[in-house]
């Protein structure tokens, strides 16, 4: 995706949650870029200026909505995450916004658990595990922002789904990975970049 669609899709983002802190819903605009017709997967996340803590960050891990729908389904969501009081109005010009577009997630085939470790590369994926009942995701971002090694990256992964630290070992556990562009504002309101994971 060029960077006018990055700019287009964080600017909508945007949109949606000055009318989230309202508890109003955005109406998806007529036109828009004809890429955001395509089914991905997208999170959207909300982060404190300038500390750049989390504040906020749900998504749709898997192709099932149209793009545009996608972000304004994620946008609002990310307003009320579960984890953190409701985003207030105040709050608006205190955080930044970031949109991830995903690639589809894909299992990832091993023929024993250390296999993982060869298979993952920090900085340019992101992992689910899904294990019974309990899934948890971690975007690629998440990885290289806390310094972790891969075996970390999968430890902090299963921690996330409420499963052992080490249930990324078990037969039961399938783990899957995925790619993520990713777009945000370089501060509230402000330029938005392309995001590039060192």
């Amino acid at each position: 995706m060029d960077i006018k669609t990055g700019e287009w899709i964080v600017k909508f983002a945007r949109k949606v949650i000055e009318q989230a802190v309202e508890k109003k819903r955005v109406k998806i605009p007529d036109e828009y870029p004809n890429e955001l017709n395509e089914k991905r997967g997208v999170f959207v996340t909300l982060l404190k200026y300038p500390s750049h803590e989390l504040r906020g960050c749900i998504g749709l891990p898997y192709p099932t909505h149209k793009l545009v729908e996608g972000i304004a389904e994620a946008a609002f969501s990310a307003c009320f995450d579960p984890r953190f009081p409701p985003l207030k109005k105040k709050e608006l010009d205190k955080i930044i916004v970031e949109v991830s577009i995903l690639t589809e997630p894909k299992p990832i085939k091993v023929n024993k658990p250390e296999d993982y470790l060869k298979e993952i590369e920090i900085g340019r994926d992101g992992l689910i595990i899904v294990n019974g009942p309990f899934s948890g995701l971690l975007l690629p971002q998440v990885p290289v922002e806390f310094g972790w090694t891969i075996e970390e990256f999968l430890r902090n992964l299963c921690l996330k789904a409420n499963l052992p630290p080490d249930a990324w070992k078990y037969s039961s556990s399938i783990i899957l990975k995925f790619q993520a562009e990713i777009f945000a504002e370089e501060k509230p309101y402000g330029k938005v970049y392309r995001k590039v994971l060192k």
